[in-house]
């Protein structure tokens, strides 16, 4: 699959995915008779999961390390679960932190819906509680001084 192909499924520019390759993150990509890149469809499933990573706030240089370790084969198996444990964790506490957030957002929401709901409600029992209540006192404007 050449490179625009790949970038029309994935959504990621040429560039990005040519940064991606230069980076580390995609494998060395053969090239065709003509010097073009040829990606196989299997690289489709890497990036998707690259594209996860990245949502849920991989650094990069985490993601290279998974590369790496990727890259290094069977062996490392333990070293990726592990580094995506510990990448799993802290998506947890983010969300903990956007959750606890959102509650406080959805509080102050509701408290202004209720404010305004108040306002009318205040307002309208204020005229009907005290119908006569005298007007507010002023000063007189001129006042001489002696």
């Amino acid at each position: 699959m050449k490179i625009g192909e790949l970038a029309r499924r994935t959504g990621l520019s040429a560039h990005t995915l040519r940064y991606y390759e230069r980076i580390g993150l995609l494998p060395a990509t053969p090239r065709d008779g003509g010097g073009q890149r040829d990606y196989n469809p299997s690289v489709l499933t890497w990036l998707a999961f690259l594209g996860r990573l990245k949502q849920t706030g991989m650094p990069i240089r985490e993601m290279l390390r998974y590369a790496q370790l990727r890259a290094a084969g069977p062996a490392t198996s333990g070293q990726r679960q592990a580094l995506l444990t510990v990448h799993r964790d802290e998506v947890r506490q983010r969300i903990a932190l956007l959750q606890a957030a959102l509650a406080v957002l959805d509080d102050k929401i509701a408290g202004y819906a209720g404010a305004a709901g108040s306002i009318e409600r205040d307002t309208h029992t204020a005229k009907q509680a005290h119908p006569a209540r005298k007007p507010p006192r002023t000063r007189p404007a001129d006042v001489e001084r002696g």
